[in-house]
C-alpha cells in the first residue's frame, strides 16, 4: 500500500516532537527530535518519497532540524494545512491520493481530508485517533514517525 505514496507532509509538535515547547523569557528555547524520526526521513528522502513539513508555529529550531536532514519543503506559521499540501502536490505533480500526512491534533483533521492516507502518534488526540488510516504504536517525538516512514517503505527496499 505504501507504494503509491510519493510524498510525507509532517505536523511538527507533538508528532516530530513530544509537544513541549520550552520557553524562556525571550521565548522559545528547545523542542526535543528524535533521532529514529531523523533516520526514517533520511530513508524516505533515499527512496524518493518527499518529505514536507507544514506547521502552524513558526521556530528557528524546526528550520535548523528541517536543513540538517535534507528536507527542503518547510511551511511554518501556516494556517490553512490542507491549502499548503495542496500547493505542494501540485508543484511536484503528486495527485493528493499519492500523498500521506501525519499529525497529532484537531488543527490536523482538515489537512488529513485532503491527504490519501493518514497516520497518527498513539497519543493523537481522541477525534485525530478516529480518523486515522493508521494509528502508530510511537508517541509523538518517540519515534512515531520512523513507524510511518517504515510503514511506507514497505516493499521498496
Amino acid at each position: 500500500m505504501g507504494t503509491e505514496i510519493k510524498m510525507l507532509a509532517m505536523d511538527v509538535d507533538g508528532t516530530l516532537t513530544d509537544g513541549k515547547i520550552y520557553m524562556g523569557p525571550k521565548g522559545e528555547v528547545c523542542k526535543a527530535f528524535n533521532i529514529k524520526d531523523g533516520l526514517g526521513i533520511n530513508q524516505l528522502i533515499k527512496n524518493g518519497i518527499l518529505p514536507v513539513i507544514i506547521t502552524g508555529r513558526r521556530s528557528a529550531i524546526v528550520e535548523n532540524r528541517a536543513k540538517e536532514l535534507g528536507i527542503t519543503e518547510v511551511y511554518q506559521g501556516v494556517e490553512d494545512k490542507a491549502a499548503v499540501l495542496g500547493q505542494v502536490a501540485s508543484k511536484y505533480g503528486f495527485g493528493l491520493g499519492q500523498v500521506a500526512y501525519v499529525g497529532d491534533d484537531c488543527n490536523d483533521l482538515e489537512v488529513m481530508a485532503a491527504a490519501g492516507l493518514v497516520f497518527a502518534p498513539a497519543d493523537a488526540a481522541k477525534e485525530v485517533l478516529e480518523y486515522a488510516d493508521i494509528v502508530v504504536t510511537s508517541k509523538g517525538g518517540e519515534g512515531a514517525v520512523r513507524e510511518v516512514a517504515d510503514y511506507l517503505l514497505k516493499g521498496r527496499n
